[in-house]
Parts: C-alpha cells; sequence; structure tokens
C-alpha cells in the first residue's frame, strides 16, 4: 500500500547521472528514511513528498520505494537556507546561504527570481555572480516543471530526463507540433510510445506526420525481421493496419517521402521496393566498395601448386580439388568466398591460406561475428581472431556520450594485406558496411561461411547475395572429409540439407533420437541428460550442454522452458541473492544470454589478482554468461561474459537479458557446444523447418539428441518452406558491374 512522506534530502548515498536512479536519506522530524527510485534532479537540501511502499531488504533493512515524488518551496527561513547552501547552487555555499536569508528573510527565493540584482549587497556576491545563481534557479524551476508536464503523457522520470536533455525549454513546442519526433530523435521512445503521447496532445490521427512516422516505423520493424526493403503493396497494407487508416490515405505520402528523401522507391520485376534510405544506400555503398576490392592478381599457377604441395607436406594434409582451388583464387583474387557445410575442410582451407600469404610477408587479420565464433576460430586456426566489432575498436562516441561509433573507417583503415571472416551467414549488412568502410582497396577479403544455416538477425542477407551476384570468385567445398564421416552429426547435417530423411534407430555414438510424446515427459528426459548422462558422456559440465528450440512460446519454448531448467540446475539457495525482473527471476549462478546489442555497455577483464588488465564497451546479441554477484545497494548484476570479460547491469537494464539455459536455434547461430539437446513435438510450421533443424544440428560438436516426436523431425527435413527476406545487395553488385 502506498505512502506518502515528507523531508529534507539529507544526504544522497548513490545516484546514477544517466537515468536519474538514486538512493537518498530522507531527514523527517524525528528520523531518516532511505528512497530509492528515479529522481530526475534534485539535491541535498532540497524539501522534497514522495509517495511509495515501504519495503523490508534483505540487507539495508526498511527502505521506501518511491513511486512519485514532488519537490516543494522551501516556506521557512531554515528551510530556504538549507536549500541555497545544499550545493544546489553552484558556488552558494552555507556561509553565503546563511547571509543570503539573513538579508531578504522570507523574500529571498522571490528576490532571486525577480530582483536578482540585489543579491549584489550581499558581502562576497558580484552583479555577475548575482546572475549566476538567478539563472540556475531558474533553469531547476524549468526542469521540474518541465518533467511535471512530462509525466501527464505517461513518461517516466528517466525517460522525461533524456527527453528535457535533448529539447530543453522548447519540450512544450514539440509536443504541441509533432510528437512524433521523440521516436527519431530519443533512444528509448519508439514509435508506439510517441504515438500514445500524440494522442494524449489531441493529434489528428490522420496528420501527414503520423502517417509519415507510421510508414518509417513499418520499414523499421521490417528490419528487425531481416529485411532491407519490403513491397509497396505489403508496406502499405501493414501501414495501414498500423494506424487504421485506410490504403489510400497511406499510398499518396510515399512519392513525398522519397523526394524527401527519408525513403527510396526502386522498380523492380515484382513491382516497387521501398527502402529506408538508409539501408539502400548501405546496399548500394557496400556493392561498390566490394567490387573496388575485386583486384586480379598475376600469379604463376605451377609455382603456386608447387608451393601449397610444400605447406601440405609440412602440415602433414592432404587437401582435395576444390580446397587447392580456393586457396589459389585466394591469391589470385582481391575477393574470394568459401562456402560448405560441417567438414568439408573449411578450417584446413583457412589454415592453408594463412601459411600461404604468411610466406609472402604480409599482415593478416582474422575476425568472425561473435566471440564464440571468434575463440573458436583461434583454436581451430593457431592465430588470434578477434569479433568483427572489436577489430574495428568500436568506441563511445565523444560528442553526446550516447553514439556509438568504430574507430576504424575510411579515415583510419585497417592496417592489414588479408582479412579473413569466418561464419559469414551471421554478418548482417550494417556490420558488413562497416568492414568494408575500414579497408583500403588492395586489402584481400575472404569471406567464410555456410549459406545454408539461418541468415544474420539483422538486416540483410549478405554472404548469399553476394554468392547469388555471380560478380566475386566462390568456392564451393562439397567433399566430406574422412574423419568428420566419422561423425553422424555430420553425415545428417548434410542429408538433412540435401532434404533426405536420416536415420533414427539410435545405432549411431553420436546421434541420437528419445521418442517421447508427451511434453512432461520431455522435459523430464531434457533435465535427466543435462543433469547427469551428457555431462559423462561428452566430459563437459551441465552448464555446457546446450537445450535448442525453435520456439520462444509455448510448452517447449524457450521462455518456459529456462523458468523449469533454472530450478533443477540453479534451485533456489540461502547462498545465492536473487532478483525478481518482469515476472521472472535472476539468481547468482544462472546462465542468462544478452539479447540486443549494447555498444555502450562497458565490460573488463581482470586478472587473477584482481587487477584490471583491459577495458572496452559492446557486448552483442547472443553472447552469453553466468551471474556472478546481486548487489541489492548499488542496483547492479556482474555477469562474467567469455573470455571472462565481467560486465554490470543496473536493475533497469536487465531487460536486455535473458535465462540462457535454453535458447532458440536462431540465437545459437555461431556457436558450438560439446552437446545440445533440442526438444520437438509441435509448432508453428514457419518455426518447423529444414534450415532450422540443419543449424541446429551442425551447433553440436560431440553428441546430438532429439527428444520428442521423430514425425516432427521427418516432417522439418521436408519443409523447405523457409521465411522469404527482402534484400538486394546482389541486385546493387550487378548493377554497379554493370556500369565498370
Amino acid at each position: 500500500m502506498a505512502e506518502s512522506f515528507e523531508g529534507y534530502v539529507e544526504r544522497i548515498v548513490f545516484r546514477n547521472a544517466e537515468n536519474g536512479y538514486t538512493v537518498l536519506s530522507l531527514s523527517q522530524e524525528q528520523e531518516e528514511l532511505t528512497c530509492v527510485g528515479t529522481f530526475t534532479f534534485i539535491n541535498e537540501g532540497e524539501y522534497i513528498e514522495v509517495t511509495g511502499t515501504l519495503v523490508e531488504h534483505q540487507l539495508y533493512g526498511e527502505q521506501l520505494k518511491v513511486e512519485s515524488y514532488q519537490v516543494k518551496e522551501p516556506e521557512d527561513a531554515v528551510s530556504m537556507e538549507r536549500y541555497l547552501g545544499s550545493g544546489a547552487i553552484k558556488g552558494v555555499g552555507p556561509a553565503l546561504a546563511a547571509r543570503i536569508v539573513k538579508k531578504f528573510k522570507l523574500d529571498s527565493f522571490r528576490v532571486i527570481e525577480e530582483e536578482p540584482e540585489r543579491l549584489a549587497e550581499i558581502k562576497g556576491i558580484s552583479e555577475r555572480k548575482a546572475r549566476e545563481i538567478a539563472e540556475q534557479f531558474e533553469d531547476k524551476r524549468e526542469m521540474r516543471n518541465a518533467m511535471m508536464f512530462l509525466q501527464q503523457y505517461g513518461i517516466s522520470n528517466s525517460l522525461g530526463l533524456k527527453i528535457y536533455n535533448e529539447y530543453g525549454p522548447t519540450i512544450y513546442h514539440v509536443l504541441k507540433e509533432n510528437p512524433y519526433r521523440l521516436a527519431e530523435d530519443i533512444k528509448g521512445v519508439g514509435f508506439k510510445l510517441a504515438d500514445e503521447i500524440a494522442r494524449k496532445a489531441g493529434i489528428n490521427v490522420n496528420a501527414d506526420f503520423r502517417v509519415k512516422a507510421g510508414i518509417i516505423y513499418t520499414l523499421s520493424l521490417a528490419s528487425q525481421s531481416g529485411h532491407t526493403y519490403v513491397p509497396e503493396d505489403l508496406l502499405i497494407r501493414k501501414a495501414s493496419e498500423l494506424l487504421g487508416l485506410t490504403i489510400e490515405e497511406i499510398e499518396k505520402h510515399l512519392t513525398d517521402m522519397a523526394l524527401d528523401k527519408r525513403l527510396v522507391m526502386k522498380e523492380t520485376e515484382e513491382g516497387k521496393a521501398i527502402y529506408n534510405s538508409t539501408l539502400y544506400y548501405m546496399e548500394m555503398n557496400c556493392a561498390r566498395m566490394l567490387l573496388d576490392l575485386n583486384l586480379s592478381y598475376q600469379v604463376d599457377i605451377p609455382a603456386m601448386e608447387r608451393r601449397i604441395l610444400g605447406i601440405e607436406e609440412l602440415d602433414e594434409i592432404e587437401l582435395d580439388e576444390m580446397q587447392r582451388a580456393a586457396v589459389v583464387e585466394g591469391s589470385r583474387n582481391g575477393v574470394l568466398i568459401i562456402t560448405g557445410g560441417p567438414g568439408t575442410g573449411k578450417t584446413t582451407t583457412i589454415n592453408t591460406l594463412i601459411r600461404l600469404f604468411e610466406s609472402e610477408g604480409m599482415d593478416i587479420m582474422l575476425g568472425a561475428p561473435t566471440g564464440r565464433a571468434a575463440k573458436r576460430m583461434s583454436e581451430t586456426t593457431g592465430y588470434e581472431a578477434q569479433t568483427i566489432h572489436r577489430m574495428l575498436e568500436l568506441k563511445a562516441s565523444v560528442e553526446d556520450g550516447e553514439g556509438m561509433h568504430f574507430e576504424r573507417n575510411e579515415t583510419n583503415p585497417l592496417e592489414t594485406d588479408v582479412i579473413i571472416i569466418d561464419e559469414m551467414s551471421m554478418v548482417d549488412i550494417y556490420l558488413f558496411h562497416a568492414l568494408l568502410k575500414a579497408l583500403v582497396v588492395g586489402t584481400r577479403l575472404i569471406l567464410v561461411g555456410d549459406i545454408n544455416q539461418l541468415p544474420s538477425v539483422g538486416p540483410g542477407n549478405v554472404l548469399r547475395d553476394i554468392i547469388d551476384s555471380k560478380s566475386f570468385p566462390v568456392v564451393e567445398l562439397k567433399k566430406i572429409f574422412r574423419q568428420a564421416a566419422e561423425s553422424d552429426i555430420v553425415l545428417n547435417a548434410h542429408k538433412i540439407n540435401e532434404g533426405k530423411q536420416i536415420a533414427l534407430d539410435n545405432k549411431s555414438m553420436d546421434f541420437f533420437m528419445l521418442q517421447r510424446m508427451d511434453v512432461n515427459q520431455i522435459i523430464s528426459v531434457v533435465i535427466q541428460l543435462i543433469q547427469e548422462k551428457m555431462p559423462r558422456y561428452v566430459h563437459a559440465e551441465p552448464y555446457d550442454i546446450q537445450v535448442l528450440t525453435p520456439m520462444r512460446k509455448g510448452e517447449l519454448g524457450v521462455e518456459r522452458l529456462n523458468r523449469i531448467l533454472q530450478q533443477y540446475l540453479n534451485p533456489p539457495d540461502e547462498s545465492k541473492k536473487e532478483k525478481e525482473i518482469a515476472g521472472g527471476i535472476f539468481r547468482e549462478g544462472d546462465k542468462v544470454m544478452q539479447v540486443k546489442n549494447n555498444y555502450q555497455l562497458e565490460w573488463e577483464l581482470t586478472n587473477s589478482y584482481g587487477i584490471v588488465v583491459e577495458k572496452g564497451t559492446g557486448v552483442f546479441n547472443g553472447d552469453c554468461g553466468i551471474i556472478k554477484e546481486i548487489n541489492f545497494f548499488a542496483e547492479l548484476v556482474t555477469v562474467q561474459f567469455e573470455e571472462e570479460k565481467l560486465v554490470e547491469y543496473r536493475f533497469t537494464d536487465l531487460d536486455e537479458l535473458e535465462l540462457a539455459y535454453a535458447v532458440t536455434v536462431h540465437k545459437s547461430q555461431g556457436s558450438e557446444y560439446p552437446a545440445v539437446v533440442i526438444p520437438v513435438l509441435s509448432g508453428p510450421r514457419m518455426l518447423f523447418t529444414r534450415n532450422i533443424l540443419y543449424t541446429a544440428v551442425t551447433r553440436a560438436k560431440s553428441c546430438v539428441t532429439l527428444v520428442g516426436n521423430s514425425e516432427v523431425i521427418k516432417y522439418m527435413i521436408e519443409n523447405v518452406n523457409n521465411q522469404k527476406r527482402y534484400t538486394s545487395l546482389d541486385k546493387r553488385i550487378e548493377e554497379m558491374n554493370g556500369m565498370i
């Protein structure tokens, strides 16, 4: 039950300047009360009324969890002196505050507001300082008024602070004229919130700026599903549903938006394609930069083949015809694409290329889109591999402190002769564009990946589009090598990819099908496999065994499975602190995953003595870690990610984390686990497809166990109805190539 209290802000114990989260001590007549919550702009000495719920914290005792607060103007001389001397006004300390109140008594605040020049009558205050005091006093009043104004629209204090910092006193004009600017200008304000604010502000539903904002939002949603454009008729239909307007009311705005360069309209064989301008020009620039890199080099083929033979003898390997062709093409061309399924020798080919370029004195850089993929690349090549983000030196922007940028770009390119990128199927158009900008003409670019894996989470279908453009040398590795051929994981993955049914008779040593037709039985088997059987079988820890499922929702979806698995793999314990968030619980020791790219999150590496040896920024969608500590006083959760990176999350940012005992197949891309367990019973047709199963199976290094209905597996192998992804990098490459 909510209660209200009044008092002075005696002491600010903790304050996050970015989001306003504050722990403060409120001084009442006889006692002090600890208050926690979001206070947008508050200082020690201010008199406030707070409303909230009293809670008993397990470490810090009774606290008031503040839901709302109001700053009250001090009405007596003691309160005025206390406020002015608290540090709220820069340059005014307790002694000067006492002289101001002694001089003007209860009239002190009115004098500061209306006759600030009179402050100069006091010893120690010049006319300039008097003006500064008045300006600060007014700024704080202006902010408080703006925050109360924004609260009318259901805007939280932390978001209100961002809005006020962006617009200042012009916020009233923005909300009255075009509240949709908030969605464009401020991180955290999406179209739906802006639309709700506009509704409360009385904006007409068919106002031009509302329709245009709705169209941009529809394109943004499409990009979140991987598309770089949307067919015109589909865009209009989706925007019409979103805005509750007729198709005609939507259609008439497209040409105007194209003229304003907010979107691009492109004629295709299937009709008009509508792009967000940024994504269209990214595809076009990627096409140009790729073609610029695609130089031809003169190579003495017989001499090259002798050198390859020497590498084979030295490394005690034997390349097949296509691997050999890939090495030759890598020496002859500025751009090369190597593709193939598991066990076809991609790693051996990469290693041979590295040896070849190294023997020529070339500098080589290796990269991958995720930390897991980079780590695996390092292990298989013996050379350092980095994430592409780290290679491009991701940094916070100095200007605003909000955005991020890559230090490596066209003005500060990567200093290397050869770049080899693995797991290219995961790379979206944004990251590929950033990579190409950091390469100078003459740098060789080798892209390696499996086009039958699921495409990137972000917009684009980069690897497939580059291959489909038929503008660059592509070598497809098909032969399954002897060692890989001994694995039924590899053999079955290739059969699945070819649409052939696989044996589910449990005669294999690394590929099993446990037939169960009841959800509870399936879950029981999954728990038993993770806790007992798989760790011993593949010599790994239970946390290393990964449950993969196509779905988020449903009885065997990620959300339900994680709640159940948490109870068995990391049950409640008095020694483990836990934090409830959005109906779920995070507990010390939990396996978690970052579910969105956050370029601003800071991480640090420490040595065995706890000394920080390296710092950086950026935690990315799909990164997994373990919760090491939950600190209720500072409201922080510390997560240790792979490569021992430590990251601190504010409680308010925990929506960026999810439990990761089970993850979707999409989220598992680029990862390799000792063993995977895949529960399958029923679900949406669009999620039970061949390439979902193929991707899931190829995540396992030593063992795959399917649990559920074998008929569903047979159906998935036959179902090739993959979701259509609207991308056109291949068309941009073809256009550019025709112009050269």
